[in-house]
């Protein structure tokens, strides 16, 4: 009896492989393109929001140093207002100003402040 052979041209290739189509947004390509992108513009927009709060924080800064001379003015002013209220009233209490210091130099007052009534447990 004659052995089986193989038809001539060979067989047909075995197709082990599941031939679906990939669905929707879960192919891995497109999935992690998207994911990507999405994160350099998360990436972006928190870099361009780190400058812009430096810039505020400079300019801030700016202001407040370009306001202090002004704030000094105010208190230099404050206190020549009390220093002749204080002297006057002197005046007024005493007859005659008296000098505390052995001076003619401004020495800048110093205000301590402390609470009406205490009371000690």
């Amino acid at each position: 009896m004659p052995q089986d052979m193989p038809p001539a041209g060979g067989y047909e290739a075995v197709q082990y492989k599941r031939n679906l189509p990939s669905r929707g947004l879960f192919r891995p390509r497109p999935l992690l393109a998207g994911s990507a992108l999405l994160m350099l513009f998360g990436w972006y927009k928190l870099v361009v929001g780190i400058r812009e709060q430096n810039e505020l924080a400079r300019e801030k800064m700016w202001a407040r140093i370009h306001l202090i001379p002004l704030l000094q003015a105010e208190e230099d002013r404050d206190q020549v207002r009390r220093h002749l209220a204080d002297q006057a009233r002197e005046k007024e209490l005493l007859g005659e100003n008296i000098k505390v210091y052995h001076s003619d130099r401004f020495v800048r007052p110093t205000f301590g402040v402390t609470p009406a009534n205490v009371t000690k447990d």
